[in-house]
C-alpha cells in the first residue's frame, strides 16, 4: 500500500523552502518485527520493488535473496517519479535539488517513522549513488551499504550523456520516447545488441530489428512517465557528490561505519567498472570492511537486471542469517505506532 509523509518547510540547495510530500512502500515483516532494509529505485523505477509487478522482484521476495519472510523491506518514491501518478510538487524549479538533498528528505523520513537504523541500504544506477549519499550524510545509518552498478559521484563522461539527455528532453517533439532511444543505447552495448539482434530485419518493412526494439522502448517508457519525471531523474544524475562540493569523495566514503558491498558491471558504459574498482583500491587503505563483485556481463548497465543469478549470488552471503540473529539485530525499529 502507498503511504506518504509529509516533509513540512524542506530547504533545498538553492534555498527554496516548500513541502515535500514523499510516498512510499513497506513490504514483509513489520518495521518492529524485523531488520529493515531500504531499497532505492534507479530513473525510471518507484517503489514498487517486489511482487507479479515489481521490477526488483528477482532479487527481493518471498524466499528470494531478500526474503520479504524474514526481512521489512521499505521504498521510497524519489519525489517527482510521479509514480500512480502521485502529485509531487517541485517539477518547475528540479533544478535546485541535487541528490544530497533526496537523502536529507529520505533521513528525515526515516526520522518521523523512528526508523534509526538500517540493516542495509541499496540501490542500482542512480539509487546505488543515492545509498552512498544517505551513509555518507548519516555514517551509522546502515550495517551495510549496496551500491550498485553506480558511483559515488557524476563523471565527465556521465555528465556528457546526461546534458544529451537534456537536450532531447527539452529540443525534441517527442521528448520522452526520443531520450529512451538514446539511453538504450549507453544502457547497453554493441556486443549485447549484436547478440540480440544479429543484424537481422522486419519481414514486413525491412527494418533492422534493433530499429524496432529501440522504437518499442521509446514508446513503452512515453506510456508511463512523464517529461517532467524524466527530467528531474535525469538533472539528479549530474549532482552525484557525496564530497558536497569539497573533491574528497575517499574521505567522505571513510567516514561510513557500515559494511561497503560495491556491485560494479565489467561492461558497463554509464557508471565505469574502471571507476568502481579505483574507488575500492583506494578506499581500501582507509576503510577495511569494504569489498567489490564485478558482475561479468556483455549487457552493459543493464546487466544489474539482467544478471539477476551473479547479483543473488554476490548478496545471499549478506542476507542469509538464522533466525536468532534476525531477533537480536539492532536494525529492527524501534517503532510501535
Amino acid at each position: 500500500m502507498l503511504q506518504e509523509i509529509l516533509i513540512e518547510n524542506y530547504t533545498n540547495s538553492a534555498g527554496t523552502v516548500q513541502d515535500i510530500h514523499l510516498s512510499y512502500q513497506f513490504f514483509g515483516k513489520k518495521p518492529t518485527e524485523a531488520p529493515i532494509i531500504l531499497v532505492n529505485h534507479a530513473l525510471t523505477g518507484n517503489s514498487l520493488v517486489t511482487g507479479s509487478t515489481g521490477w526488483w522482484k528477482e532479487l527481493i521476495g518471498k524466499n528470494k535473496c531478500i526474503d520479504i519472510n524474514k526481512f521489512c523491506v521499505l521504498a521510497f518514491n524519489i519525489p517527482g517519479n510521479g509514480f500512480k501518478g502521485h502529485e509531487d510538487q517541485f517539477f518547475e524549479n528540479y533544478k535546485e535539488f541535487r541528490l544530497k538533498d533526496i537523502a536529507e528528505i529520505q533521513l528525515q523520513a526515516l526520522e518521523k517513522l523512528k526508523i534509526s537504523k538500517l540493516f542495509a541500504v541499496i540501490g542500482g544506477s542512480i539509487g546505488g549513488a543515492l545509498a552512498w549519499e544517505l551513509a555518507v550524510q548519516k555514517p551509522d545509518l546502515a550495517q551495510h551499504v549496496i551500491p550498485i552498478a553506480s558511483d559515488y559521484r557524476s563523471t565527465d563522461w556521465l555528465v556528457a550523456n546526461c546534458r544529451i539527455q537534456d537536450h532531447i528532453l527539452n529540443n525534441s517533439s517527442n521528448p520522452v520516447h526520443d531520450a529512451r532511444m538514446h539511453a538504450m543505447t549507453f544502457y547497453r552495448t554493441p556486443q549485447s545488441l549484436a547478440q540480440k539482434f544479429e543484424g537481422k530485419r522486419n519481414q514486413e518493412n525491412q527494418a533492422f530489428e534493433v530499429e524496432n526494439w529501440l522504437l518499442h522502448h521509446g514508446e513503452k517508457l512515453k506510456n508511463r512517465f512523464t517529461l517532467q519525471s524524466y527530467k528531474l531523474m535525469n538533472h539528479l544524475l549530474t549532482t552525484i557528490d557525496i564530497s558536497h562540493g569539497t573533491g574528497n569523495h575517499l574521505e567522505a566514503a571513510s567516514r561510513i561505519e557500515g559494511d561497503i558491498h560495491i556491485v560494479t558491471v565489467n561492461s558497463d558504459l554509464f557508471f565505469l567498472a574502471e571507476e568502481n574498482w579505483n574507488t575500492y583500491v583506494e578506499l581500501s587503505l582507509l576503510k577495511p570492511n569494504i569489498s567489490i563483485h564485478e558482475i561479468r556481463s556483455i549487457h552493459g548497465h543493464d546487466a544489474f537486471l539482467i544478471e539477476t543469478d551473479q547479483l543473488n549470488n554476490f548478496l545471499k552471503p549478506i542476507f542469509q542469517k538464522t533466525i536468532k540473529e534476525y531477533e537480536n539485530d539492532s536494525s529492527r525499529s524501534v517503532w510501535a505506532g
